[in-house]
């Protein structure tokens, strides 16, 4: 009988062919530990083709969740725990497992063929080079399907149990419920009861398994978080996402539609959205990106608050489009979930290297707003506030998310809606000039005086009639003009009016809690939580660090500035090659230490650590 020890935190990574099942167990043993009252945060991490060859390493798919009972932002640098279910996955994530880490691996399919696939001429379950380790090698694949074999299944559908063997296992060694699992599994196969009885079979024999061998010597436990009182669920940040905009389209009272092309990452908040008609979503999934942000547009037109949502090759032939939003200075909403590139790039891994892109990608003088979530449950957030803006300026909004987020989890306490203000579009229902003739009239580029939003009627609303495009406007009528004082008129409007957003958006906060900080680490979208994690541990230390988090990208915090004067060096981590910084530089004339991670996973927080250990030590030895 194995002895109970409690740890603080764990991370346990996953990993197997693309077709073992490793998402899906990854996920159900997060559900579970997200329902005990752990801490999560996960990295899914998926293999860019869509079916590579059984057992090679392009084909490797792994699951990392990390658990504790405290507050975390990341998932983890490395695993401490690594569940390997065949030779290629035990390859592509050694080099991962610190030295003393433990690893799970099936033993099956670890023969002469599929070690030299990989190109392992022994191996290393028996040659002696996985000393180092703590290792457990079972045939898991045999047990799970001895454990089934009283159900009439194939044998390869028997063995495709083995994830819920493992599932089983991993859950009894480290104390989770198995409530939620079984009640998954009982209404995922409720229309196969072979399947069903079979994986709940499994399930229970990895579990009782892990009772009876006597391999393990402890059994471990991680206690309940401290997290404020109210109802908390798992949740991603595309699903947080779609969860902002929809309740930003209701709390604006329109109807939100969604014109999109489905595309990695993005493509769950699609797929989330097209199943909320009970809410009134109406989404469209269009046969080309173009299509798409083009009836999105026109939903905004017809009244509605439209939204389209890509990733960084969507963007670039949304770009006309998104032009002619500000054109017509409409509100819309466009969601990058960001991804390596250039081109296609790496379509499963994480980048934010889109923000100049987002900035300046587009032709002409065309000035938007926009904002980067810091986390997936901020994604909700974050979404809302582009709503907002988008409704309230008469304006596109690009939000910026990534890989990362987007399929990260996070435990998100359920906001009060009633708590969220409301947004009011404003519609215009009455004439609000008079022509040359003077009759009532309806001018389209009539402005309210301190938002600089132009005047937007419903088309369909009596006597309110009017055009607007992509040629220039007048700058009250709308009627087409040439004219080049009215369009350096129009043009200069429409940057102060994303100049007079910053008076609507929070002074940036600094975290400086000795006040005797002389570096200040500053950070946007997803590197927040490694920023955070490898602050905490250079505080932890004895060093002083300051750290500052940017959602308002474009315009930016009207005391940022002053902020990057304060402090003696300010550096910026980024997964791209200094875009922030670049703008940065530009803005305030300030010098900028770029920081700058390209490999299509989130910065390394021990990396992050040491190196910002480095910048202080440097900076007190000069005085």
């Amino acid at each position: 009988m194995a002895d109970q020890r409690a740890l603080d935190r764990v991370v346990i990574r996953f990993a197997g062919d693309s077709g073992d099942g490793m998402q899906l167990t990854g996920d159900r043993f997060t559900a579970e530990t997200a329902s005990f009252g752990n801490d999560i945060a996960t990295l899914p991490n998926f293999p860019a083709e869509i079916r590579a060859p059984q057992g090679t390493l392009p084909g490797v798919s792994s699951f990392q969740l990390h658990f504790a009972n405290f507050d975390i932002v990341t998932p983890g640098d490395v695993p401490d725990v690594l569940v390997a279910m065949n030779p290629a996955a035990l390859k592509a994530n050694l080099r991962d497992l610190p030295k003393g880490g433990v690893i799970i691996v099936d033993t099956a399919d670890f023969t002469k063929r599929n070690l030299a696939k990989i190109g392992w001429a022994h191996n290393p379950l028996e040659d002696g080079s996985l000393s180092n380790y703590r290792l457990y090698a079972f045939d898991l694949t045999a047990l799970a399907t001895a454990s089934v074999a009283e159900f009439d299944l194939t044998r390869k559908d028997a063995s495709r149990t083995k994830n819920m063997f493992a599932l089983g296992l991993l859950s009894w060694l480290y104390s989770r419920p198995t409530e939620g699992t079984l009640k998954f599994l009982t209404e995922k196969f409720a229309k196969k009861p072979d399947i069903r009885d079979a994986n709940i079979a499994a399930f229970k024999a990895g579990h009782a398994y892990g009772e009876t061998t006597e391999a393990f010597e402890h059994r471990y436990t991680v206690a309940p978080a401290p997290m404020a009182k109210g109802r908390y669920r798992q949740i991603s940040g595309n699903v947080a996402t779609a969860y902002g905009l929809i309740t930003g389209a209701h709390k604006a009272g329109l109807q939100l539609f969604l014109g999109s092309y489905p595309i990695t990452p993005a493509s769950d908040i699609l797929h989330e959205l097209s199943k909320r008609k009970d809410v009134g979503v109406m989404t469209f999934q269009a046969e080309d990106e173009i299509a798409a942000v083009g009836a999105a547009l026109g939903a905004s037109f017809a009244g509605s608050l439209g939204v389209t949502t890509t990733s960084g090759p969507g963007m670039a032939l949304k770009a006309e489009t998104i032009g002619l939003a500000v054109m017509t200075e409409l509100p819309l909403v466009v969601v990058n979930v960001q991804r390596s590139g250039p081109s296609t790039g790496m379509p499963t891994k994480t980048e934010q290297a889109d923000l100049l892109q987002a900035m300046y990608g587009r032709n002409g003088e065309s000035p938007l707003p926009v904002l980067a979530a810091k986390s997936a449950t901020d994604c909700f957030d974050t979404a809302l506030e582009a709503c907002r803006i988008a409704v309230k300026y008469r304006t596109p909004v690009i939000m910026l998310s990534d890989g990362y987020l987007a399929n990260g989890a996070e435990p998100w306490k359920l906001p009060n809606l009633d708590e969220i203000p409301a947004i009011e579009p404003n519609f215009s229902t009455e004439p609000n000039a008079t022509d040359d003739k003077g009759e009532p009239a309806f001018y389209p580029y009539d402005r309210n005086p301190e938002t600089l939003a132009r005047a937007w009627a419903a088309p369909g609303t009596p006597g309110l009639e009017h055009r607007i495009g992509g040629l220039e406007k007048s700058s009250r009528t709308g009627q087409i003009s040439y004219d080049p004082d009215n369009h350096e008129l129009m043009t200069l409007t429409r940057r102060e009016k994303l100049r007079g957003i910053v008076q609507d958006i929070p002074d940036l906060q600094v975290d400086d809690p000795s006040g005797e900080a002389r570096v200040l680490v500053l950070g946007w979208g997803s590197t927040y939580g490694p920023i955070t994690a490898a602050a905490r541990r250079v505080r932890t230390g004895g060093r002083a660090v300051a750290l500052a988090h940017l959602r308002h990208l474009n315009p930016m915090p009207a005391n940022l500035g002053d902020i990057l004067r304060s402090y003696d060096k300010v550096i910026v981590p980024e997964m791209n090659l200094g875009q922030l910084a670049v703008v940065l530089q530009a803005r305030y004339a300030v010098p900028i230490t770029r920081y700058s991670r390209v490999r299509g996973l989130p910065i390394s927080l021990t990396e992050l650590e040491a190196d910002l250990i480095t910048e202080i030590d440097e900076l007190k030895e000069g005085n």
